[in-house]
């Protein structure tokens, strides 16, 4: 199994290993592994020229990442649990599945994509609930060699399709509907409204979950159960290439259209399980929660994947932090005797607002360590997490890493890297960042801030954007040469912790996921009365980012505009989904342009950040005066 550091000074010596000699280092990492065919070369790579990114790790390798979650581990855990899943409604019944129970289940789930046709190569869409079926989805495509295309359940139809028609998947698998909190989600009617215009799916499998009626269609639409009926559990593994695709994950970027982010087997593999084991310091028989959904990559690495290849109890919740009491999330660590919790700041700052009462209730003391993950976590969150959830008694590891980076890249070790409050403080072994100004230039030394970069490859790394290699290129390696432009900025302090200070590009963090405000912008442009908008972020308590829309609209009655505002929002639920919905409407008569029509988002950043004391200069624009009447008409109190 992958050794764990014990000891700051051990992590020291190892990080300096691991930039001296890479091969060196991830070789022996990835030693542990089980390999078909041992690797010919441990990494082959460059950023720029024709072709670029390109990397390569353990190249040549073969295997398959199921056979080192199951047979790698089985001797030892076949009766061990492996997933616990907590559902929404806290009077039902949670399952635990062993790994010898889960083994079982993806092997007869594998057969039964097989006997549909789907083979290594294949694209299969999963548009599921958190249900344990979420799981034996993800590894039975695994272990058939088929690529699995997980989309976040909270996703309207047109963003489902979306992901569905780029990716070309055959197969989609959803449900009849899930659960959240009082609600009742109608997955599969979404599903049918999505299929109209996919024309690559040949079939649907649904599972029955929440039992509600739905539409079958004939020919297409097969429930899971009888996909299940009477298959064998036998199933040999597909021998992969160490580069052969895993997943793909679509993420929000600077345009409209998103992008599906490829992770590949064995880097990825070798990078999850090594940042779970060491940054949570995982140990034999403990329980570990991440409260993500699968939908997000935080879900897939730290829920499924990083947890089941250590041979870890993870557990999974398919409910919401308030139902039926905003002590949910403290009843289940006390149910289960959770040891490692893992959740994002918004969730947090979310149940600070609820009051302590929630939390003194309950017995924590089987907590060992604290994380956050999606969003630097303020420092009035972090105290309260870890004076009241923590006693004081748990280290916590505040998380940077992005869909793209496949697992966690700059953090502390639990107990071991000495933390501060909203800094993430210090890279992993593998992992070497820099600072640049815009011109690309290095920051050297301490006390200095810029665009945070990493300038050599480590195996969790994106490999392409699916369908648009040059996009991947053009998105993260073509502004500086021979380095991964991350998108954030960040400061380096004078111990040389960094702290992550925001996205510099069309991005806005939300609770912790990534919406790109061109993908915004798309969705309210396509409501009938809108001729243009502009999305920017805003800081909000909860959220961390919220988003606030400036839109033009044609003449409105003032009855049109006390409703345009809600029509706004719902036409943006329907062509993504409630996450990126505005928290802010304001309607306008213009925008601040240049002469020649490129928004100055600037502008509109700072008047919803409440503050038009330093607007920059304004001369270049076409019309200055839009800007005082944006100022007057804000949706926020403003600072002149």
């Amino acid at each position: 199994m992958v050794n764990k550091i014990t000891s700051l000074a051990e992590y020291l010596k190892k990080y300096e290993e691991s930039v001296a000699d890479p091969d060196g280092f991830w070789g022996n990492v990835a030693e542990s592994h089980f390999w078909r065919k041992k690797w010919d070369k441990v990494l082959d790579w460059k950023f720029e020229g024709e072709g670029a990114p390109d990397v390569n790790w353990f190249v040549n390798g073969k295997l398959n990442i199921t056979e080192n979650i199951f047979e790698r581990n089985m001797f030892m855990r076949k009766d061990q649990v492996a997933i616990i899943w907590e559902p929404n409604d806290p009077k039902d019944k949670e399952i635990k599945l062993t790994y010898g129970e889960l083994f079982d289940k993806v092997k007869q789930f594998a057969n039964g994509l097989k006997k549909l046709g789907i083979k290594k190569g294949d694209r299969v869409a999963l548009y599921l609930p958190m249900v344990p079926e979420l799981v034996i989805s993800m590894l039975a495509c695994a272990r058939i060699g088929a690529i699995h295309s997980i989309v976040f359940a909270g996703f309207s139809a047109s963003a489902l399709a979306d992901r569905i028609n780029d990716a070309k998947a055959n197969l989609l698998i959803t449900s009849d509907g899930g659960f959240r909190g009082t609600k009742s989600i109608p997955m599969k009617g979404i599903v049918d409204e999505a299929l109209e215009t996919c024309p690559s799916i040949k079939n649907a499998i649904i599972l029955e979950h929440t039992k509600d009626e739905v539409k079958i269609v004939k020919g297409r639409d097969l429930w899971w159960h009888d996909v299940i009926k009477g298959v064998s559990t036998d199933n040999k593994a597909e021998e992969m290439d160490s580069e052969d695709v895993l997943f793909i994950l679509y993420t929000s970027g600077s345009t409209g259209k998103p992008k599906g982010v490829v992770h590949t087997i064995a880097g990825y593999m070798v990078y999850a399980e090594y940042t779970f084991k060491n940054v949570f310091q995982y140990s034999d028989g403990d329980i570990f929660w991440c409260t993500a959904d699968i939908g997000w990559v935080t879900g897939h690495s730290y829920i499924v994947y990083g947890p089941l290849l250590t041979g870890a109890t993870s557990v999974m919740f398919e409910g919401v932090p308030t139902y039926p009491d905003a002590g949910r999330f403290w009843d289940i660590v006390d149910k289960y005797k959770v040891n490692q919790f893992y959740t994002a700041p918004t969730a947090i700052r979310a149940l600070v607002a609820q009051g302590n009462q929630w939390v003194t209730g309950h017995d924590l003391s089987s907590l060992k360590v604290l994380g956050t993950v999606g969003e630097p976590i303020n420092e009035e969150a972090w105290r309260w997490y870890h004076d009241l959830v923590g006693k004081a008694r748990c280290p916590i590891v505040d998380t940077w890493w992005q869909t793209e980076t496949g697992g966690i890249m700059i953090t502390p070790l639990a107990g071991i890297t000495p933390t501060k409050p909203s800094l993430a403080t210090l890279p992993l072994p593998g992992i070497q960042p820099i600072l640049v100004d815009p011109e690309g230039n290095e920051l050297k030394g301490n006390g200095v801030e810029g665009i945070l970069c990493i300038k050599f490859p480590w195996p969790g790394m994106i490999r392409t954007t699916y369908g648009d290699h040059k996009r991947c290129f053009t998105t993260y390696f073509s502004a500086y040469k021979n380095l991964y432009l991350t998108g954030d900025g960040a400061k380096r302090d004078e111990e040389g912790y960094y702290r992550i200070i925001g996205r510099i590009d069309d991005v806005i963090n939300v609770s912790g996921h990534r919406i790109g405000t061109a993908e915004v912008e798309d969705a309210i442009n396509q409501h009938p009365r809108v001729i243009e908008s502009a999305v920017v972020g805003y800081p909000h308590d909860i959220k961390g980012s919220g988003i606030y829309a400036y839109v033009i609209c044609e003449d409105l009655s003032d009855d049109n505009l006390a409703s345009i505002e809600n029509e706004i929002r719902e036409t943006v639920n329907k062509f993504i989904g409630p996450i990126a919905k505005p928290d802010k409407i304001q309607i306008v008569t213009g925008l601040p342009k240049t002469r020649s029509g490129k928004i100055m988002r600037r502008i509109l950043r700072k008047i919803g950040e409440g503050d038009a004391t330093n607007l920059g200069d304004t001369s270049t624009l076409l019309d200055p005066g839009v800007v005082e009447e944006i100022i007057n008409g804000a949706k926020v109190p403003v600072k002149r």
